[in-house]
């Protein structure tokens, strides 16, 4: 990779020293590199994890699915549960609040063998699911974070649960150890931590420290770390700087699919290759755009490809003019065209190699349900069904 391309950062950090790194294991699965797609909301349903994956090896995260719609078989949830027919390892995320419907869940999927893993989400730090008392408020009461830990983990048989939370809900309140914690005694085979609070949500840098803090306080199961992950070096400096066992990827995949390809080569102690040129980006997003049609109709896919289109461009000459116009692309040939008529040999921008995609709005203060803090470590009662909304984060 050229200096050019190598944020500043990262500008002495080495490639992998031959046995560096061992594969991440989880429970039966061998991951390697040591790498997991992030389960987003909207992002990472099976034609992105299908694109990601052909990049680069690692373990590919489906978007979040609620507990409580997919046993009742809603055809959103049973939609969203879909894997592309060659997809291996199929991995699912799962939320829910009520242990009931998450051992009910689990039993679904894993009896219908549906899945060969399954990770819990309680790191969503939305207002309207905290205020609930779901999400990342969920481990504010570890009781009865234990209680939804323990449904998923006795109903998974040989299926390998993992969890996924964030620090906690701000400064005053971390209760990411005991999280971690609990995930080892109930039986997972993997914790990962997003090293930011909820009160944070993506704002500023990610507090990497805690990962290596979790990492002290669980160790008999694989510990991963989540966030600023943009480029493939960044992975190589959070787990020299933790010691975790594995990386999540979220936002820095969004628009460059190949940073897969990156990650790999750095663990294979390889400098990555430069970014693809526009030309290269314009195959990639159509044969993106092409696998979203064929699973949920050209209209949708158009107008669900809108905000992926902004994120393959960010930083190019003109692509603000560029956006305006894919902005009202509704079919497949107008997304070719309109993308064709751009210079195929521009190289990717070194500017662009760090700049945030997706979500970055500022801080906020987390609302949680009235008296929620007064007994939180003797209730194990679960918040009501608004807190297990259609939406995802962490």
């Amino acid at each position: 990779m050229q200096d050019a391309y190598k944020g500043e950062m990262n500008r002495d950090v080495p490639p992998a020293r031959p046995g560096e790194f061992a594969p991440l294991a989880i429970g039966p699965l061998e991951v390697w590199p040591p790498v997991v797609l992030a389960p987003m909301a909207g992002v990472t349903n099976w034609p992105f994890r299908t694109l990601c994956a052909r990049f680069g090896a690692g373990l590919y995260v489906s978007e979040m699915i609620t507990a409580r719609p997919l046993v009742e078989g809603r055809e959103k949830a049973l939609k969203l549960a879909d894997f592309a027919p060659e997809e291996s390892p199929r991995s699912l995320q799962l939320y829910g609040v009520d242990p009931h419907f998450v051992g009910e869940a689990v039993k679904r999927l894993v009896g219908e063998g549906r899945v060969d893993h399954i990770d819990m989400n309680f790191g969503c730090p939305v207002r309207k699911v905290t205020r609930k008392g779901g999400g990342a408020a969920i481990p504010v009461r570890p009781l009865l974070l234990r209680d939804i830990v323990r449904a998923a983990v006795r109903n998974a048989g040989d299926v390998p649960v993992t969890i996924k939370f964030r620090m906690g809900i701000d400064e005053a309140l971390l209760t990411y150890e005991d999280a971690g914690r609990i995930g080892e005694e109930e039986g997972c085979a993997a914790v990962a931590l997003h090293a930011r609070t909820a009160a944070q949500l993506y704002d500023g840098e990610a507090r990497w420290e805690h990962i290596a803090r979790l990492k002290q306080a669980v160790t008999r199961i694989a510990v991963l770390g989540n966030g600023d992950v943009w480029e493939a070096w960044d992975a190589l400096r959070m787990m020299r700087a933790t010691g975790c066992d594995g990386v999540v990827v979220g936002r820095g995949c969004l628009g460059r699919p190949w940073l897969f390809r990156d990650l790999a080569a750095v663990f294979e102690g390889q400098e990555p290759p430069d970014p693809p040129r526009f030309g290269a980006i314009v195959d990639t997003m159509l044969v993106h755009a092409k696998m979203l049609s064929d699973w949920m109709g050209e209209a949708r896919a158009m107008r669900d490809f809108r905000r992926h289109s902004t994120w393959y461009t960010k930083g190019f000459r003109g692509s603000a003019q560029l956006r305006q116009e894919l902005m009202r692309v509704t079919t497949f040939a107008d997304l070719e065209r309109i993308l064709r008529a751009h210079d195929p040999d521009e190289a990717f921008p070194p500017s662009a190699m760090r700049v945030q995609r997706g979500k970055t709005a500022g801080t906020q203060k987390v609302t949680l349900p009235d008296g929620f803090l007064v007994d939180r470590f003797t209730n194990a009662t679960p918040p009501t069904a608004g807190a297990a909304v259609w939406t995802s984060g962490g």
